[in-house]
């Protein structure tokens, strides 16, 4: 592909904007719809505009023409029969329409609130109650008496609340910061891939499973985005855990603007973020691909979904 095609290549997705929503919100998120998150993030103590922001993030990367293979929809990914009985008109236009963000928005706050009016007495944390019905059912949680024991409503809610508790403001790598990115992660090469290996400090064991079973539990070393949190740890910029959070914690790049030091992001949509590398310029990253592989370099078409490139962002309260 090489890296003009590459950046041809992020141009074409639908991404975050240039500015924070507000003060109060780390996430970039597109303008059109900052007013629209600003307002419905204030419909009840449990939904802020930055908790809100994460899930929508989480749920389609702000797309709001995304669909799953289950036939969920739009920007905040209802079903068609929780849309019919909470779908809202948002814009005032007589119309109730999942496909538009000024409906779906506030319809996703209203549900989110009326989820945590629902289950209010279940023990535990509200919030983490909320987000868990929001993918589980109210049913589960009253069931449990709080978050579930699903692996994928545990992951759920971890995500969506680690992309809505980042440190606010900050600024953009310097070419500094990418460069002792790109040194450290340059160390690694030859240690082995781990599955949920890797942290601020260096290789680790990681954890079970990959989607294809492989265990990091008896293996010290690094994941893809265990490698991209240390290398900018050593930089100074502390990253979330997962290629998703990184994305949403970074600034997306303008056509032409790529430089080393960028993050690479691989995944059919912003939604199913699953790879991530360290650009070095001429269109190669540095990565940890997969189980049974190594860090090392690859070229920047390593695999075929390539989908954005964004910039780790420094916050106010990380000290170099």
């Amino acid at each position: 592909m090489g890296a003009t095609a590459a950046v041809v290549v992020a141009a074409l997705v639908q991404g975050a904007g240039d500015s924070p929503l507000s003060t109060a919100l780390s996430l970039a998120v597109p303008g059109k719809y900052r007013s629209l998150i600003q307002e419905a993030g204030h419909t009840c103590p449990e939904v802020t505009p930055n908790l809100l922001a994460a899930l929508l993030t989480q749920e389609s990367g702000f797309n709001p023409k995304a669909s799953s293979p289950v036939g969920a929809q739009g920007i905040a990914q209802f079903m068609p029969s929780t849309w019919e009985r909470h779908g809202v008109d948002g814009n005032g236009d007589g119309e109730r329409d999942v496909w538009d963000p000024e409906d779906a928005i506030p319809a996703a706050a209203g549900y989110l609130c009326g989820i945590a009016k629902d289950i209010k007495d279940v023990p535990g944390d509200k919030q983490s109650n909320m987000l868990a019905a929001y993918n589980a059912g109210s049913g589960a949680v009253r069931k449990y008496g709080g978050v579930p024991p699903y692996k994928e409503t545990q992951n759920y809610v971890r995500s969506i609340q680690a992309l809505a508790h980042q440190p606010v403001g900050g600024k953009t790598a310097s070419t500094e910061q990418a460069s002792a990115a790109i040194n450290a992660a340059t160390r690694m090469i030859g240690t082995p891939y781990s599955w949920g290996g890797g942290n601020e400090s260096g290789p680790s064991t990681g954890t079970c499973c990959s989607p294809q079973g492989r265990s990091g539990e008896s293996i010290s070393g690094f994941d893809c985005s265990g490698l991209t949190l240390y290398a900018y740890a050593k930089a100074g910029i502390a990253l979330p855990r997962t290629a998703a959070q990184q994305y949403a914690a970074s600034e997306p790049v303008k056509p032409g603007q790529v430089r080393p030091g960028d993050l690479v992001f691989y995944g059919s949509s912003l939604s199913s973020i699953h790879h991530v590398g360290i650009y070095i310029g001429g269109g190669w990253i540095l990565d940890a691909p997969r189980p049974g592989t190594q860090v090392r370099y690859d070229p920047m078409d390593t695999m075929p979904d390539l989908i954005a490139v964004a910039r780790p962002t420094s916050h106010h309260t990380q000290e170099i």
